[in-house]
């Protein structure tokens, strides 16, 4: 941890910075993975709104 101390005695503590990188485009397989999580969450929400319809 890298730590200052100024004239009167104050400590200022600083984080570690973390490494940084650039993200990586998403392999076929984990688009394949997105796609279908997205259908799976769009039939969520639908059935919800189209239940709650029903309901009222």
């Amino acid at each position: 941890m890298y730590t200052t101390t100024n004239e009167e005695g104050i400590v200022n503590n600083y984080a570690t910075e973390p490494k940084l990188y650039y993200a990586e485009y998403p392999s076929p397989e984990q688009q394949s993975r997105y796609f279908f999580q997205g259908a799976v969450a769009l039939l969520f929400v639908t059935s919800i709104v189209l239940i709650a319809f029903g309901v009222s």
